[in-house]
């Protein structure tokens, strides 16, 4: 009877597993196969760099953050091409089809931003850069000051000085090699979102999961496609690796050369700790603007619709003026 008993169970435990490592494969093959066919890459002077891009009018060139690529910044640039934009989103050094090169600091970034513009004729443009794409899309505003129509920081990864406290605690050690582990694999992330989904809000999301457990249906479905699109993450985490590197590095830039129209956006409870960087950012930069919520964490939930409101109107002014070799 008791080794009945645990053939049973071994059979269970074994058809389980079966069944979640086919489940695991099926969802892998469908994102993958949504990312087929949706990007271009083009040869460029400093390598080949992966793009896509919708709409016309005033380009817009979206930079993404940790974890994403060409799909993240369009899921995020659908909103400004339903406005007249022409949303221009690439993959940075070592997510997806974009290489790493040897040197893939913010400046090196920087510049290949404005390689991909020479290559897709685009003399200037408006630069969003989100999360750990902010480092790049500050220096490209300090490197090519004549090719940066205006400049939007969103929850970013940015500089603070020491004697600035964080408007959050800071992640304890433990928890970030605990972060490290589930995004070290497709297999590792897909089996915390379906075991510990609300620790995957928290730390990778960095977002509190209370927040979005009260959100709206359409913000919980935003939060949901942000962690859906960072599958396959080992086609990313060349990329990953590489924004944690700066992120434990990060130095003042010269804030003193950008002289670009800025506009800063954070949320006092991003649990990457971005609020306090952000405010000290727009302080630095001349003119520059701040808007700051106090609910919402890194995926500023609940406050969506004001934040691309926000952007509109900011990038609104710049739209007569915006030169373009071809559109």
């Amino acid at each position: 009877m008791i080794a009945m008993t645990m053939l049973l169970v071994l059979v269970a435990v074994a058809t389980a597993s079966a069944y979640g490592y086919f489940a695991f494969q099926r969802d892998l093959r469908a994102r993958r196969e949504r990312l087929r066919g949706k990007s271009r890459v083009v040869a460029t002077e400093v390598g080949p760099i992966e793009y896509a891009e919708a709409g016309r009018g005033p380009p817009v060139l979206i930079v993404h953050g940790a974890g994403g690529g060409f799909d993240q910044g369009m899921q995020f640039g659908e909103a400004f091409v339903d406005r007249g934009f022409r949303v221009v989103a690439m993959s940075r050094f070592g997510y997806l089809q974009t290489p790493m090169p040897t040197d893939a600091s913010p400046a090196a970034q920087a510049d290949a931003h404005s390689a991909l513009m020479d290559a897709l004729g685009i003399r200037r443009a408006a630069v969003l850069g989100a999360s750990a794409g902010a480092p790049s899309a500050m220096q490209f505003a300090i490197r090519h000051p004549e090719r940066c129509q205006a400049l939007v920081l969103l929850v970013p990864m940015a500089y603070r000085p020491s004697k600035l406290g964080s408007s959050v605690a800071a992640i304890s050690a433990t928890l970030e090699r605990v972060l490290m582990a589930i995004v070290s694999s497709d297999l590792s992330l897909w089996l915390a979102t379906k075991v510990v989904p609300k620790m995957v809000i928290k730390l990778v999301l960095a977002t509190p999961p209370e927040v979005l457990a009260t959100a709206t249906a359409d913000e919980r479905e935003r939060a949901h496609r942000v962690m859906s699109d960072t599958q396959p993450i080992s086609r990313r985490d060349q990329g990953i690796l590489n924004d944690a590197r700066i992120s434990s590095s990060l130095t003042r830039f010269d804030f003193e050369k950008m002289h670009v129209r800025t506009l800063v956006l954070s949320v006092r409870d991003d649990l990457y700790g971005t609020f306090t960087s952000a405010q000290y950012t727009a302080e630095q930069i001349p003119g520059a603007k701040f808007v700051g919520y106090d609910v919402g964490g890194h995926l500023w939930v609940g406050h969506h619709a004001d934040v691309i409101a926000e952007i509109s109107a900011f990038l609104e002014p710049h739209a007569a003026t915006v030169e373009a070799i071809s559109s």
